[in-house]
């Protein structure tokens, strides 16, 4: 039911247990859909549904709704401490070890009985009965665990996975007694051929003591698979927790330091990072230079240089000197836990073939039931052996599996977030990984976008019999210090960097030019920084019609009234921004520069990048209006940007691309996050996504394709109810290994190794 206008939706996580197939997915999120205003998602792979509902409904009531459909619920636990780390061995739950011990007892059980009843030569006087003694226990300990669920299934009206297992272990196991104790086969000498397609009897029952242990061991032996390696689809998310500090030094008024819970740091609080350690929260360098590693926060592969005024991101790790920094956001409000957010709230969501197959699910286990019914009737109806019939029926029964429909979209999409945390791609569900499969156009932004988004010394051209690149350098950054234009600190902080640990020059007799530059008297030499005139030597002619034809500003520098040097200073492109068009109109997708930026700029930026439709001078509304006409020329349309000028463009577009360097209001508006703030991550985004859907169709052709022949086989008689089981098992497993091959998934090599050459 949808909720009435004006209503405040609220989102609440739950916890669901007891879920093993779609069918039970399906059947929660109907319950809890039932409640006026409510709307949920759940997910068999995390065993979590988000739930929307109005503010008046409130979690218990929630809880009482799964309850009520015969599961468990309850709000997530909060966050671990330092002292009680989660474990890595698939589990650390009482639960999972004693689905460990149940499997294992279980298989030395089976073991025995699949071994004489498979091999006739090894049969005994009463093998029979040996083999009914060590089943008994199967049929009813080892497969306890989907007697109850069944049972309580029922009781809800309600069947599942576990209700088809159920059936299939009680059927093999009360015919095999049934076929000892009245049927003939308990005679001591009784040998008993095994094979893979049901015979009729020769005047004795057949026994299907291997039915009644192998269904149990093989699905319990799947399913003990199945969660280690949906275990190891949230290994990203895992591995991004532990990136958290626990414990932090903070310097204290008094210039001491204070060793702190990472809990107790706030905002504002100066803390000391030592070589080595990882940054506790984000936070702004005040005292101390190093390198920082972010690989795995970002996917930055290279250590970045921070010094004073360098911001840097909990969860770094710090690779060279110590560190003070100034925290600036801390808890929930940090880098690293809105990406671990992002990644969490993606696996919740579902792609369209996965709600198709969720569908598909809700009516699956009763049509199965109905199919066994009829494969029993009808074998019995044309006269066959009652044993063959029975055989048909538990075939269906145990051969049909819902649980790799179940599987499909979630442990692929848990596997592709995870990964793509990891390579500084985040996406907010499946629908942007949908979209991103999907592009045609792009529209990029030029400021901040592809190029870094403030002004850098693009080129310096001496002249060459002067005093060369670097001194001249030196002088004008001298100079430059005492001046607060734009230029004037571009020229200054690249002369620092040249510098390095060398401090630049005291400058006298400063003084401003307006509307020219600077001037002052460095080591007792007048230098001056100026704009152009007629009067340059030949090679600065030249360099000044190519910062023209750059849309770059140039800036000449006179050392005691001579022309030295040329500097240009303007916003340069970011490193890899050619490669990534390049690779995206290789990938089929179309670029499109739209900025507010003029002309000469944007075209020159265009050029650069070899981008053909260029769109300068754009107010937001223009940008947003270019979208909508893309859209109607058919267009599928990504926006990138960085900035709150993006924001409308990014929310009306088929897909919002926010560079992770922008502001919050592009962020929020957009699908994806490009976290390290690279470009050329957009075509790893875009490659990652087209194998994630088709991963997820392959999972999801798999899991229909097995239904439809297996189905049809058991019921004509042609398929062991053991190897039924078996298969059954197999599907799933094989489900979540092929979602955990894009685990590994690597960006183009070719093109990490281009992207490390340009920025050298």
């Amino acid at each position: 039911m949808g909720a009435e206008a004006g209503t405040v939706l609220v989102t609440t996580d739950l916890t669901v247990g007891g879920m093993t197939c779609a069918a039970c997915v399906t059947r929660v999120e109907k319950k809890l859909g039932k409640l006026d205003g409510v709307t949920a998602t759940v997910n068999l792979a995390t065993g979590m549904a988000r739930v929307s509902h109005p503010a008046d409904i409130g979690p218990e009531e929630l809880v009482a709704t799964v309850e009520k459909a015969g599961y468990t619920a309850a709000l997530p636990e909060p966050p671990r401490k330092a002292e009680e780390p989660a474990s890595d061995d698939g589990g650390d739950a009482e639960g999972t070890r004693q689905e460990r011990n149940r499997l294992v007892v279980t298989a030395l059980l089976a073991l025995p009985v699949l071994v004489l009843s498979m091999a006739p030569a090894l049969q005994f006087r009463n093998w029979q009965w040996l083999c009914f003694a060590l089943a008994a226990p199967v049929a009813v300990w080892g497969a306890w665990p989907f007697h109850t669920r069944a049972v309580r299934g029922l009781r809800h009206s309600a069947a599942t996975m576990d209700t088809l297992v159920s059936l299939g272990v009680v059927a093999s196991f009360a015919w095999s007694a049934y076929a000892l104790f009245l049927g003939g086969a308990g005679d001591p000498w009784m040998k008993m051929p095994f094979t893979l397609v049901p015979t009729a009897s020769d005047g004795v029952a057949h026994l299907y003591l291997e039915a009644a242990v192998g269904v149990p061991l093989f699905v319990l032996a799947g399913r003990f698979l199945e969660a280690r390696a949906r275990h190891g689809t949230g290994e990203a998310l895992r591995s991004l927790a532990r990136l958290a500090a626990k414990e932090v030094s903070v310097r204290t008024a008094d210039g001491s330091e204070r060793l702190i819970d990472v809990e107790e740091l706030r905002a504002g609080q100066v803390f000391l990072v030592r070589p080595g350690e990882r940054v506790a929260t984000d936070g702004e360098v005040t005292e101390g230079s190093s390198a920082v590693d972010l690989s795995l926060v970002t996917g930055e592969s290279e250590p970045v240089e921070v010094g004073p005024g360098s911001a840097v991101v909990g969860g770094a790790v710090n690779a060279g000197g110590l560190l003070l920094v100034r925290a600036t956001a801390v808890g929930a409000d940090t880098q690293l836990a809105r990406i671990t957010r992002l990644v969490t709230e993606a696996q919740a969501g579902k792609a369209r073939a996965q709600r198709l197959a969720d569908s598909v699910a809700g009516v699956f286990v009763p049509v199965v039931l109905a199919l066994a019914v009829t494969a029993l009737g009808f074998w019995l109806g044309a006269g066959a052996d009652p044993q063959a019939a029975l055989t048909a029926c538990v075939a269906v029964l145990v051969v049909a599996c819902p649980c790799a429909l179940g599987l499909a979209t979630p442990t692929a999409l848990m596997a592709a977030t995870g990964r793509g945390a990891q390579l500084g791609v985040l996406v907010t569900g499946p629908q942007a990984l949908e979209g991103l499969q999907h592009l045609d156009a792009v529209v990029l932004d030029k400021t901040g976008t592809l190029t870094t988004g403030h002004m850098t010394v693009a080129r310096i051209t001496a002249v060459a019999d002067g005093l060369g690149k670097a001194a001249v350098l030196r002088l004008a950054g001298a100079v430059e210090q005492g001046s607060e234009h734009p230029l004037g600190r571009a020229v200054c902080a690249c002369a620092r960097r040249e510098q390095g640990e060398q401090r630049l020059p005291e400058v006298s007799e400063f003084s401003a030019l307006p509307g020219r530059g600077v001037r002052g008297r460095v080591e007792g030499r007048l230098v001056e920084v100026l704009a152009p005139d007629d009067d340059l030597p030949g090679e600065l002619v030249d360099a000044l019609a190519g910062a023209e034809d750059a849309a770059r500003t140039p800036v000449v520098v006179r050392v005691d009234g001579r022309a030295e040097a040329l500097i240009e200073v303007g916003d340069v492109l970011r490193p890899g921004s050619y490669r990534a068009v390049d690779r995206l109109r290789r990938l089929g997708v179309r670029p499109v520069l739209a900025t507010g930026d003029r002309e000469a700029p944007a075209r020159a930026v265009a050029r650069a990048l070899g981008i053909e439709e260029v769109h300068a001078r754009r107010t937001p509304e223009d940008k947003a209006a270019l979208v909508r006409d893309l859209q109607e020329q058919g267009y599928r349309v990504a926006v990138v940007g960085d900035g709150v000028n993006d924001a409308a463009a990014l929310a009306g577009a088929d897909l919002g691309i926010a560079m992770g360097g922008g502001t919050d209001v592009a962020a929020g508006a957009a699908d994806v996050t490009l976290v390290r703030g690279d470009i050329e991550a957009l075509a790893d985004a875009v490659r990652l996504a087209r194998r994630t859907l088709a991963t997820i169709r392959a999972n999801l052709v798999w899991a229909f394709g097995y239904n439809v022949v297996t189905v049809p086989l058991a019921m004509v008689g042609l398929l062991n109810p053991m190897l039924a089981a078996a298969a059954m098992s197999a599907s799933s497993v094989l489900v979540v290994a092929n979602s955990l091959r894009l685990r590994a998934w690597q960006p183009s090599p070719s093109a990490s190794a281009a992207a490390r050459r340009h920025t050298r």
